[in-house]
């Protein structure tokens, strides 16, 4: 069936405000179904979790729909999704989980293309303990993260990988698969960030080699928290500090307080929205091929759109697109000849356009690109953005920079 960007567009009613958002990698619209499933917990019946009661079925249904749903989205095991409040939070903590067992000796491998998230939080734990850090490097003249720039800092002491499925600043997708390979091959774990590659990709942790995985739904049309995804199995043999009471199940060990039930429901309704992108009538395929139809869709959809995006930035004067990888999300950084990438910015707001600027927390990658902590102007597309969008982007960079 067709992309029907019309009939999605018609979901989402904070598009009615006029606005072209391209600042998807930032957080997506949220479609009406994800609102309405967060109001229907919270002001129904609802306690906390148990047997007993609606109120306390209702908050263990939203708990439950909740796992089920992310596994299915990210191909894991339901025992294996834990929520955080963000991503950051969740590597922070397991960080500090993980980080108990490491010593002086031991090494920690991360790169410069990740996002802060999924770089400060294994540095500082890393000397915390006295641990070396490895840095992998990417090409900025091309915006590679070679597979043999990972295998290069690895050693039998790697204690674990970080590495971004994608790069929230310039899209680069590096091949996590053989990153991932080399690393089990020294011993040593996997941390994946999924968070910016989950808008445009069908997670599968297995497929890909992550020990972890993480994503934040509000990237992908829902709310905002992170979750975690790991073999049960694996979470089993890590012991979080936590209080006395709390529960040593896994994976409710790692989930510290009463859960945003709510919020829950909001994620599980947000993967239902992907899974229903291509408009298929099929209620009898289950989820997770729903989704990668979908994703599929999604793929023609957003790659006819970053064509016409690179083809119209090719004829303006002084842009410079830093997205170059030959894998890549349809995420474009530019900056401009003898204009400020804050500036223009500011001139396709006035068009009605929004388009941030910076560093989006990608720090390391942006001052290895030679753009220091200011960055350039970074435009992400998302399953909402039409043809009508992309014509308003190009004419407003083509007035501020004519």
């Amino acid at each position: 069936m067709a992309y029907d960007v019309a009939r999605i567009r018609s979901e989402f009613p904070s598009l009615e405000s006029g606005w072209a958002q391209f600042d998807g990698p930032g957080g997506t619209q949220t479609p009406r179904s994800v609102g309405d499933a967060v109001a229907s917990v919270l002001t129904g019946p609802l306690s906390n979790r148990g047997t007993i009661g609606v109120s306390e079925e209702r908050a263990e249904a939203a708990v439950h729909g909740f796992r089920l749903a992310m596994a299915d989205l990210v191909n894991g095991h339901p025992r294996g999704i834990v929520q955080g409040r963000s991503a950051t939070q969740l590597a922070y903590d397991f960080s500090r989980h993980l980080s108990k067992q490491w010593g002086a000796g031991d090494e920690v491998v991360v790169t410069r293309l990740d996002h802060d998230s999924n770089v400060r939080p294994w540095v500082q734990a890393a000397e915390r303990v006295g641990a070396t850090v490895r840095w992998a490097d990417f090409d900025p003249a091309t915006g590679e993260l070679p597979v043999e720039a990972v295998t290069a800092v690895l050693t039998d002491r790697t204690r674990i990988v970080a590495v971004t499925a994608a790069s929230n600043l310039i899209g680069t997708k590096p091949d996590i698969p053989a990153i991932a390979a080399a690393a089990h091959g020294v011993g040593a774990l996997v941390y994946v960030d999924g968070v910016h590659s989950t808008a445009h990709e069908l997670p599968d942790i297995e497929a890909l080699g992550a020990d972890f995985f993480t994503c934040s739904p509000y990237k992908f049309l829902g709310p905002h928290f992170g979750v975690l995804a790991a073999a049960p199995e694996l979470l089993e043999t890590i012991a979080p500090d936590k209080l006395l009471p709390s529960t040593n199940v896994v994976p409710e060990r790692f989930e510290f307080g009463t859960l945003p039930y709510e919020l829950l429901a909001g994620a599980t309704a947000a993967v239902d929205a992907l899974a229903g992108l291509d408009g298929s009538p099929d209620a009898a395929s289950s989820r997770r091929a729903r989704l990668a139809a979908s994703y599929t869709a999604l793929h023609g959809h957003e790659e006819g759109l970053r064509t016409r995006i690179e083809s119209g930035l090719a004829a303006l004067p002084g842009v410079t697109v830093w997205s170059r990888a030959s894998r890549r999300t349809p995420t474009l950084l530019m900056t401009f000849a003898g204009h400020e990438a804050s500036e223009v910015t500011k001139r396709l707001a006035e068009h009605r356009v929004l388009a941030p600027s910076g560093n989006f927390y990608a720090l390391e990658a942006s001052r290895h690109l030679g753009l220091g902590d200011a960055g350039g102007l970074r435009v992400g597309l998302a399953p909402y953005t039409d043809d009508d969008d992309v014509e308003r982007l190009l004419a407003g960079l083509a007035s501020a920079l004519g």
